[in-house]
């Protein structure tokens, strides 16, 4: 019954679609997503949801709500997750009309942000709204998050995980075509070599020339023997590891950027090299820092020079765009695990066929959740090769499958006893 309405009154969900595409919440810039983040709590309120708005920068706050179950001890809890902040537009003469103007083409409806992933919250919405409007009852509770920052790697999502939030499952509903994902991870880090003395480049003779008797390097010179060996440990690594679904030599190291020196009168005092580095999602990010730190110490430790000055670490951070780091921690979901089976079961009951189970290309905030020990998946619609795109879409139909699979999967999931509750739950 409920999918019917669903699939009867697409328009709302299109209309839901349109709102949230109007608000121009791109990062970077961001801090500007308090609108936007107003509109959902609205919304989250009225369809019975008790919320929470907080601000982890400003103009930018997390949205957070439940709609708590009437047994929650007893029945399963859900979490439902997703980003409100999209990617720049870029050159806007790229696009064929206003990007925060939806717009309807050939069964798609085109806007920043509607693959990329206000698709799958308003979705996500349409879906609770149903529910509610039904009477559905829930047993256990349902959770949603609202959150900041994912585009530019800030702690939207982690600070909710933070404050302590627990689910028996998640989904977050990020850009996967309705195929059930998990993914790897990303972390950056800044690798930093620094001389105790400064040098005026007259004194360069005197470094590398024999009887010259200063014991002086020239920072960035040091620093072309430390990517020279991350290219080594890179190559090591794509011939050392793999995991299914992933191409071989996924696990890479990039030397993104490097900032070095002060003027041409000076010799090099200091380099940073900032690097991205991608792992697999049986991998943790503390794991794999460490092995890059053990092999570029013993690199250091073969340079006479390097040995007694070794490069200096920090890895991650909060915000790309304050501390120029971001984590974005790998999941292995469990493919035998209860909440994916019945997402699975609840998508090939709706749409007719099984669901494709994969890996993202991708990274997302569902690492974060996981992270935290919640069982997660990335399940939403809309294309990657849309996300971030001039005239980026999503197809009508896909987001009311979701929002219809998403209705049935709520309805079971929050009715599910909690193990070990089956016999007293059905009493």
């Amino acid at each position: 019954m409920l999918q019917k309405k669903a699939e009867d009154r697409q328009e709302e969900l299109v209309a839901l679609l349109a709102e949230l595409v109007a608000y121009p919440t791109v990062s970077p810039p961001a801090r500007n997503t308090l609108e936007a983040q107003t509109y959902v709590e609205r919304k989250l309120r009225e369809y019975g949801f008790e919320t929470e708005r907080w601000e982890l920068y400003p103009g930018d706050p997390n949205v957070t709500a439940v709609r708590r179950g009437s047994r929650p001890e007893e029945y399963r809890s859900l979490l439902l997750n997703g980003h409100i902040d999209v990617a720049e537009t870029g050159d806007d003469r790229l696009w064929s009309g206003d990007p925060f103007r939806l717009r309807l083409e050939k069964g798609r409806a085109i806007g920043r942000g509607t693959a990329d992933m206000k698709g799958g919250l308003a979705a996500l919405l349409f879906a609770v709204k149903l529910l509610a409007e039904e009477g559905v009852e829930l047993k256990g509770d349902l959770l949603f998050q609202s959150v900041i920052g994912e585009e530019a790697g800030e702690a939207g999502t982690r600070s909710c995980m933070e404050r302590g939030c627990r689910a028996d499952f998640a989904v977050t509903a990020d850009t996967s075509g309705l195929a059930l994902q998990g993914q790897g991870g990303v972390i950056t880090g800044w690798i930093t070599v620094q001389s105790p003395d400064v040098y005026h480049d007259g004194m360069r003779s005197r470094m590398i020339h024999a009887g010259g008797g200063v014991r002086g390097a020239s920072a960035i010179e040091k620093m072309a023997k430390l990517i020279a060996a991350l290219q080594e440990l890179e190559r090591h690594w794509a011939v050392t590891k793999s995991y299914p679904g992933f191409a071989p030599g996924t696990s890479t190291i990039n030397p993104a950027v490097i900032e070095g020196g002060r003027n041409a009168a000076f010799v090099a005092d200091r380099c940073a090299l900032w690097v991205t580095v991608h792992f697999y999602p049986d991998e943790d990010y503390e794991t794999v820092t460490g092995e890059i730190e053990d092999f570029l110490l013993r690199a250091a430790d073969a340079d006479p020079w390097l040995r007694e000055h070794p490069p200096t670490f920090r890895w991650g951070g909060r915000s790309m765009l304050e501390e120029r780091g971001e984590i974005f921690p790998s999941l292995e979901p469990d493919r035998e695990g209860e909440g994916f089976l019945a997402l699975s079961a609840a998508h090939e009951r709706t749409l007719g066929a099984a669901p494709v189970v994969g890996m993202s290309p991708s990274v997302t905030d569902a690492g974060w959740i996981g992270r935290a020990g919640i069982p997660a998946v990335i399940y939403g619609p809309g294309e990657l090769e849309q996300a971030h795109s001039a005239d980026e879409s999503v197809e009508v139909r896909q987001l009311a499958d979701y929002a219809k699979t998403m209705i049935a999967f709520i309805a079971d999931w929050c009715n599910r006893p909690k193990p070990g509750l089956e016999g007293e739950a059905t009493t």
